[in-house]
């Protein structure tokens, strides 16, 4: 299982964070009452009780501005303790999904395999048939201008006819085609998602990113396929990236299925049927450069420096968590020391750009 660096006071739950909000808050209330059981019971002068009250605001406004300063903090912590604990939930779905698709893998593939072996074979057959026939349907012909009317010939002509040979010699070969090409397809979508869930273990690997794209556009099919043509576009001589494979996989996964989205709130019949979605990778000098552009709704300014919030959405209840920008956050910034920006305009699409460090960089 993927490990994570733990927030601040990572031993502490989120209910214990909340305890002491609530105990921080409650704090300022008992300064304010004390102050006024002080004027009320005090047979001090009135430039005397002045002069306390002067310095009874000082005392509570100094702890107030530390509270409020330890109020942000605690409120960063929990903040942070939310992303990991779903960072961490995430991980143990991609580690239960990895188990269940390598046993996936097995039932699928062997039935794919042996089916995808007979058809094969059905298709050699068919062409050896065909020549068979044709060298029959020659033989008749002789025959039939020796023997005209022979009732065998007439027969034979018969069956002919009701067999629609010429029809299926055209469809035949298609068919068998369409159903190799489709168990191919299963057989790829089966080793995408055993290759997308496998977990890195918390260790970099040099990674074909062009792969790791194919393998998440696969996994995501079912998401954009409705609603978008998926291009992608790759450099030349693309160097290795040196990354956590799984992480890089979810992040590039996470803003398909939001280009998806945001795509879909656009589509009208008849107006535009179809989005378009472009994946694009490429050397950037020392930099891997990954984009991911969408025509969709676009984000609007007033929002666009809250999206890598942790759990921040503009999704009805339900539809979103808000994790899905911030995972993607936390996996180029924090996992990989490299950066991430979004282009955005309304009504026209957005444009992620992740950037990944080619070589290593040193962690603060």
């Amino acid at each position: 299982m993927s490990s994570f660096t733990q927030a601040p006071n990572a031993g502490l739950s989120q209910a214990d964070y909340e305890r002491k909000l609530l105990a921080r808050d409650k704090t300022i209330d008992v300064l304010k009452r004390r102050i006024a059981q002080e004027a009320r019971h005090s047979h001090a002068t009135p430039f005397a009780i002045l002069e306390q009250n002067i310095g009874l605001e000082k005392v509570v406004a100094r702890k107030t501005m530390e509270l409020e300063n330890e109020r942000r903090e605690l409120e960063k912590a929990l903040s942070e303790l939310r992303l990991t604990q779903a960072q961490l939930l995430q991980a143990q779905k991609m580690e239960s999904i990895g188990q269940l698709a390598a046993g996936i893998a097995h039932e699928i593939n062997t039935p794919t395999q042996y089916v995808s072996d007979n058809v094969g074979f059905v298709k050699t057959a068919h062409l050896t048939l065909t020549n068979v026939l044709d060298a029959a349907l020659a033989v008749v012909e002789v025959a039939r201008a020796k023997l005209g009317n022979e009732p065998t010939i007439e027969a034979f002509d018969a069956v002919l006819k009701r067999a629609r040979i010429d029809f299926l010699r055209n469809q035949i070969p298609s068919a068998l085609d369409e159903s190799l090409e489709g168990l191919g397809h299963i057989a790829k979508i089966v080793a995408a998602m055993k290759e997308f869930s496998h977990p890195s273990q918390n260790e970099k690997e040099s990674v074909d990113i062009r792969e790791v794209i194919r393998t998440t556009v696969t996994v995501a099919r079912n998401e954009w396929k409705y609603v978008a043509d998926l291009e992608t576009e790759f450099g030349d001589d693309l160097p290795l990236l040196p990354c956590l494979r799984d992480m890089v996989g979810q992040a590039i996964l996470n803003l398909v299925v939001n280009a998806a989205h945001a795509i879909a709130d656009t589509l009208q019949k008849g107006v535009k049927e179809k989005g378009r979605i472009v994946i694009s990778a490429g050397q950037n000098g020392d930099v891997m450069e990954i984009r991911v552009q969408d025509d969709g709704s676009g984000i609007p300014a007033a929002i666009r420096d809250r999206i890598f919030d942790p759990f921040f959405t503009t999704k009805a209840v339900g539809k979103g968590t808000g994790q899905g920008l911030a995972i993607v956050y936390s996996t180029v910034v924090d996992k990989h020391m490299g950066h991430i920006r979004c282009e955005s305009e309304e009504g026209v699409g957005s444009t992620f750009i992740l950037q990944f460090p080619l070589y290593s960089r040193k962690e603060g």
